[in-house]
């Protein structure tokens, strides 16, 4: 009994130790569109005739000190409960960084600067696994004052609503924006994280969620009705069939397909794969790589070229670069 005992206890321990080390999602707080809207801190552009509005985050963090007081509190809550957050401030710094110096670096043997497409400007966003949007205000009730505040975790890949935590907290006497969102907060803080954790665990079940598109270039000279091989399968098949044997437990829906597209939604990759004995983490990109890869193969030879949009979709162009 003494030893079936102590085999328990060690089992107990070995458990919670794994547990400790899984991987936990990384996370950025943002202030929401709303907030943003509401306390003027928008950008606005034309898009081919069409207006649009975009948070301007850079102007909100120099000017609103609440902004950066609630953020950082947030971060701090987060942080005490185990989970890796971005801080942005931090990153839209590396971001403007990164642009003064590309803006500087010239070639030195013929002068010319570093080439970037409107593509590349788009994607310099914070990339982490779930995004945080923050809505708070204030309200005021003759000397007490409250805060209501809802905290939406996104999924960065999807763009799912996957945790949520709405709620008003106690009217206090206090006058501290940062205080009153705490406590109002903390009542919520644990079933948030939950959610999240409980949707991350679900990732490292079933993989991440994404969508893979395939176009071809109009002046290909094949199709995806192409036939290859020895029992002439058509080449969108034999992609499909690929898809399959690498999603995640084979897990995938075919939401298009014609002779000149496919769309793939719902694709499910490991969140981690491994090169060169290092494990890394993989992401949209890489898995449309392996399927790159796999077309410029025989039998088919396919010249292709891979782009990205955001985190969680991929194309690839078939025929050409």
């Amino acid at each position: 009994m003494k030893k079936l005992l102590i085999l328990i206890i060690v089992l107990g321990v070995s458990i919670n130790l794994v547990n400790g080390q899984a991987k936990k999602p990384t996370i950025m707080i943002v202030p929401s569109d709303v907030w943003c809207n509401n306390n003027g801190y928008m950008m606005e552009y034309d898009n081919e005739g069409t207006s649009i509005k975009i948070p301007d985050y850079k102007r909100a963090l120099q000017e609103d000190v609440d902004l950066l007081l609630v953020i950082s509190k947030i971060n701090g809550l987060m942080a005490e409960r185990g989970f890796p957050l971005k801080n942005l401030e931090s990153v839209l710094k590396s971001l403007e960084n990164n642009s003064a110096e590309d803006a500087m670096m010239t070639s030195k043997e013929t002068g010319a600067e570093a080439a970037e497409s409107p593509i590349d400007l788009l994607k310099k966003t914070a990339k982490s696994d779930i995004i945080l949007q923050l809505t708070w205000s204030v309200n005021q009730s003759g000397p007490k004052r409250s805060i209501t505040f809802n905290m939406q975790g996104i999924d960065a890949y999807t763009d799912k609503q996957i945790a949520t935590a709405v709620g008003t907290g106690a009217p206090s006497f206090s006058s501290e924006t940062t205080v009153l969102l705490e406590e109002a907060v903390l009542a919520h803080i644990d079933n948030f994280n939950a959610s999240l954790m409980e949707h991350f665990d679900d990732l490292f079940l079933n993989g991440r969620e994404v969508t893979i598109r395939i176009r071809r270039w109009a002046d290909w000279e094949y199709d995806l009705e192409t036939e290859y091989g020895e029992y002439g399968d058509e080449l969108g098949l034999l992609i499909e069939d690929w898809i399959a044997d690498n999603a995640v437990e084979g897990r995938f829906n075919t939401t298009d397909a014609t002779e000149n597209m496919m769309l793939f939604e719902q694709v499910r990759i490991p969140l981690y794969y491994e090169r060169n004995g290092r494990e890394r983490a993989m992401d949209t990109r890489t898995f449309a790589v392996e399927l790159s890869r796999y077309l410029k193969q025989e039998p088919f030879n396919i010249v292709n070229k891979v782009t990205t949009q955001g985190l969680g979709r991929a194309t690839i162009y078939l025929g050409a670069k």
